[in-house]
């Protein structure tokens, strides 16, 4: 008897998103018996999870055949190919193939070349129209970009996703119109360095220009987010919507990383720590409910206490509400693997801190939230987010996928209470 494929998906949102768009492609092409792993490479530890999780799959699904994709298997194609539990290594380009799938079948899968892993780096277009979106039935995501073309010490995706690509504006916007007229009160613009957005399109528009486009163009579009951005790109139409446009909403993930200047060049950032703080003071004089996120390593080689103190003094100076914390881990053939490595007692206790920093901000953030009244996007009966993306639970059902206004009465388990 057949099975429907199952997929594994590890890492970032683009990789979810790219994960959805596989499970269309796989049902179209009537793949069956089959586990796709999607894997993350961002850091060693995710490579390891991804591993630990194949094998894990080759001990559920003994009869199935193992697919492994994603940024990782672009990245070390050989790590995967080498393991037992593996039948097929394919790349990221090759993952949003149709072609790829449609040789799938059973019996062409021995007869299949086992690494399919082409040079990313000459890929010069990204698909616009993957997928009508996915995530909740009130939120979805648009794919608008892919790929970068900075060169980060510490990161290896570049060589997992290419060179930066963009979705011309026409093909979003029609895209957004659809996921609208299907119910969709929420669209999440993503990618991997999306400041980038524009710069290889005609013109060269900005990611402002996106926006702006995006919201004259859909009125009928009742939210519109983006997702994480290199605030040192930001451009003056972005600025425009972040301090005119209600729809447009009052959330910002930065890559920031670091807080200290020294380590920031060190890493080829292209921001130091004052142009930092004077963006989240820009942001936050157009929009006085702007909140913020933030990509932040501990431990970086070289990194001195006095240096990771920088970083945990930015978390107040730009009063970020959201962390996500990395220990740094080093990526083989980076540049950043080859520096003078912190302590890994020291990473690990220089992580916890900045935890506990983010996890005082949130403290802080839904304290200040009490009292207030809040437009709230139901994602299921009784868990909704503000604008701000803050989670909210209700103690009696709400119209699903709708938006909903009430006022915050408390706050329990880092989410507002109504």
């Amino acid at each position: 008897m057949t099975k429907a494929p199952i997929f594994s998906n590890h890492g970032c949102r683009l990789n979810a998103y790219e994960t959805e768009a596989m499970k269309e492609l796989a049902a179209q092409a009537g793949v069956q018996d089959a586990v796709i792993v999607n894997t993350c490479a961002v850091t060693a530890e995710a490579v390891r999870k991804a591993r630990q999780d194949i094998r894990k799959l080759r001990r559920d699904h003994p009869g199935a055949r193992i697919i492994v994709t994603g940024c990782a298997a672009q990245t070390e194609p050989d790590t995967f190919a080498k393991m037992a539990e593996v039948d097929l290594v394919i790349g990221n380009t090759e993952k949003m193939d149709p072609a790829t799938w449609a040789r799938l079948t059973p019996d062409l899968i021995g007869q299949t070349e086992p690494v399919q892993v082409d040079d990313i780096m000459s890929v010069t277009e990204t698909a616009g129209h993957l997928i009508d979106g996915f995530g909740t039935r009130s939120r979805a995501y648009v794919q608008v970009q892919n790929g970068c073309d900075h060169r980060c010490t510490f990161c290896i995706i570049p060589f997992g996703r290419g060179n930066s690509r963009s979705v011309p504006a026409g093909v979003v916007v029609d895209q957004i119109k659809r996921l609208v007229d299907r119910g969709y009160a929420e669209v999440v613009l993503t990618g991997v360095d999306l400041t980038s957005w524009g710069a290889d399109l005609p013109s060269a528009p900005k990611l402002g220009d996106l926006v702006m486009r995006i919201l004259k163009l859909v009125p009928d579009l009742p939210r519109l987010r983006i997702s994480s951005i290199d605030s040192i790109e930001v451009d003056d139409n972005l600025l425009a919507a972040i301090a005119t446009e209600p729809r447009l909403m009052p959330h910002l993930h930065l890559s920031l990383q670091h807080g200290d200047d020294l380590i920031l060049k060190r890493m080829k950032r292209r921001h130091l720590r004052d142009d930092a703080i004077r963006f989240c003071e820009t942001a936050r004089r157009l929009r006085p409910d702007m909140t913020f996120g933030a990509d932040i390593i501990a431990g970086f080689p070289t990194e001195t206490e006095d240096m990771f103190a920088s970083s945990l003094a930015l978390v107040r100076e730009c009063d970020l509400t959201w962390l996500h914390v990395f220990p740094y881990s080093a990526r083989p053939g980076t540049p950043a693997a080859r520096m003078p490595a912190v302590n890994g007692a020291a990473i690990k206790d220089r992580a916890a801190r900045l935890r506990a920093a983010g996890d005082a901000q949130v403290s802080s953030h839904l304290a200040a939230q009490i009292g207030r009244t809040h437009h709230i996007l139901m994602e299921s009966p009784r868990m909704g987010r503000t604008e701000q993306f803050t989670e909210v639970t209700f103690t009696t059902d709400q119209p699903e996928s709708r938006i909903v206004t009430a006022t915050i009465t408390g706050s329990a388990d880092n989410r507002l209470t109504i």
